[in-house]
């Protein structure tokens, strides 16, 4: 019996009408229940883990969902055989149908021989001399922002056992897929083995924010410093580095450090853009508020002049 091929909806438990959201959603719901490092010598709920990442990374590009649906590939995004034997047949010379080349007797025997099989044998009684390729595998690997960004040696778990030593490249983004050629199912009879897809997920930092190349950071800073100026320890993916704050800088000023964000692909880097933010103690300050007081008696300003709320 051949075994029918799984439908990627099924297994993600959506509706083929799904939204790119509800589907990441679906993914990442299962995949907190089923990943292989939150179930350790489960090899059922890893082989369901590498089945729904499969599923996920078809879903959710736009194109292979497409040719999946136009069944152009399957789940395991392998082209599927083009079914033109009518077609074939209707178009050919009359003459010339249900000619095959070696003189067999019938069909019956072209497909044993083919197939590596006798004549009126049953199925499954031999075994395919075919050469076939191995499947393809398909994980899913959650690394950090500051390993994205960085670089970092990682492994994939194998359902049945053992692990996949791969490479990070820096600056790799949210969504990536990573092929290693050779990593996937064995082939059969002498075939080459398939090979193993790793598809990123690039998680949330407290500090840092991407944003294309660039990097985004939100630097806190007092009154003081905002007023009079300072020179501020600020991190970065490579460490820490001087900033120096202009005096009279207003909460959200952004401060730009050239090569300071996201390797790029070709070579060089993007930029940290850091955002200024005015703290205030955190409890009240009778000196400062007398100081402001006096301040504002003598030197007080409209800090809302021009500003287009002001208007409505």
């Amino acid at each position: 019996m051949v075994q029918q091929q799984q439908d990627p909806y099924q297994l993600l438990g959506v509706a083929k009408t799904a939204s790119q959201d509800e589907i990441k959603k679906a993914y990442r719901q299962l995949a907190k229940k089923l990943h292989p490092d939150l179930n350790p010598g489960d090899a059922a709920k890893a082989e369901q883990f590498s089945q729904v990442t499969a599923a996920y990374d078809l879903l959710s590009d736009p194109e292979k969902r497409r040719r999946f649906d136009a069944g152009e590939i399957d789940i395991n995004q392998q082209a599927r055989p083009e079914r033109q034997y009518y077609r074939a047949h209707a178009e050919a010379d009359p003459s010339a149908r249900y000619e095959f080349e070696g003189g067999f007797d019938d069909l019956g025997e072209f497909f044993a021989r083919a197939f590596g099989g006798r004549a009126g044998d049953g199925a499954g009684q031999r075994r395919s001399s075919m050469r076939m390729r191995g499947q393809d595998r398909h994980f899913h690997l959650q690394v950090s922002l500051i390993e994205a960004l960085s670089g970092a040696k990682k492994t994939v778990g194998l359902p049945e056992g053992g692990r996949i030593a791969l490479t990070i490249p820096a600056g790799i983004e949210d969504g990536k897929t990573l092929r290693l050629a050779g990593k996937g199912e064995p082939g059969v009879n002498g075939g080459p083995s398939g090979d193993a897809y790793v598809r990123v997920e690039v998680l949330p930092d407290a500090v840092f924010t991407r944003d294309g190349d660039d990097i985004v950071l939100e630097l806190p800073v007092g009154v003081d410093e905002a007023v009079i100026g300072a020179t501020v320890s600020v991190p970065t993916i490579g460490g820490r580095v001087n900033l120096k704050v202009p005096a009279n800088s207003s909460s959200g000023r952004v401060m730009r450090l050239k090569g300071k964000g996201a390797p790029k692909p070709g070579g060089g880097a993007g930029d940290m853009l850091v955002t200024l933010k005015i703290v205030l103690p955190p409890e009240p300050d009778p000196a400062l508020e007398e100081a402001l007081r006096a301040w504002r008696s003598e030197h007080g300003y409209d800090p809302r002049a021009g500003w287009k709320g002001g208007r409505r």
